[in-house]
């Protein structure tokens, strides 16, 4: 009987831990590193946002721009996001240097070349219009130098990929320099209404939905 008991509690299962996801839209601010650990001395996430120790950002944002970023532990999230084919939508509002031209925009429609990697890249065609008004934002801090007597436009742009700098690269390439760029909007996830440092947490039906993916 001793014997049968051994055998029986010998033959435990083991059970697969259930990793709870998480997932997190955030304000990213200017001069703020995509990552939770600092580096030469600059700010990082771990600075502002308080989030699961196995939470990371999905993609990146650069150093010198701000807004919507998506923090998950989510893996399979992280790899749809990134990978190519998926091709989101991702909308910048960028506000460049200097008086933009509808021929400069038009440019930027049809796609331009720019420098990545050290080999030269044809931009893919993308949406891309001038603000009428400045849109409504936080102000950035530090702002942005004020010129009088030198305009600084904003152009809304909206992308289907993500090279590096690619944005900065591409007004650069047409005349006009980025002061400040900001991304608004991944697919049907914005940053409306919300401030710089702010962060909000969505279920996985409701990141997933606004993404337009399947869960």
């Amino acid at each position: 009987m001793n014997c049968a008991k051994v055998l029986i509690y010998g033959s435990l299962t083991k059970v697969k831990a259930v990793v709870a996801l998480n997932y997190y839209v955030i304000y990213k601010p200017y001069e703020v590193l995509t990552r939770f650990t600092p580096e030469d001395n600059k700010s990082c996430l771990a600075d502002y946002f308080k989030v699961p120790s196995d939470v990371y950002p999905v993609g990146r944002l650069d150093y010198d721009s701000e807004g919507l970023l998506i923090l998950t532990n989510d893996k399979a999230l992280n790899q749809r996001l990134l990978l190519p084919q998926y091709a989101h939508e991702r909308e910048y509002w960028v506000q460049v240097d200097g008086a933009v031209t509808d021929a400069a925009v038009k440019q930027l429609r049809d796609g331009v070349q720019i420098n990545v990697d050290g080999k030269m890249y044809r931009t893919r065609r993308c949406e891309a219009s001038i603000f009428t008004e400045e849109p409504l934002l936080p102000p950035r801090n530090p702002p942005i130098r004020f010129r009088k007597s030198i305009p600084a436009p904003w152009i809304r742009m909206v992308l289907h990929e993500g090279k590096n700098r690619q944005v900065r690269r591409m007004t650069a390439a047409v005349g006009f320099p980025t002061l400040r760029l900001v991304r608004y909007r991944m697919e049907d996830i914005t940053i409306e209404g919300m401030q710089s440092g702010e962060m909000v947490q969505l279920s996985q039906a409701e990141i997933y939905k606004q993404l337009r993916l399947k869960a």
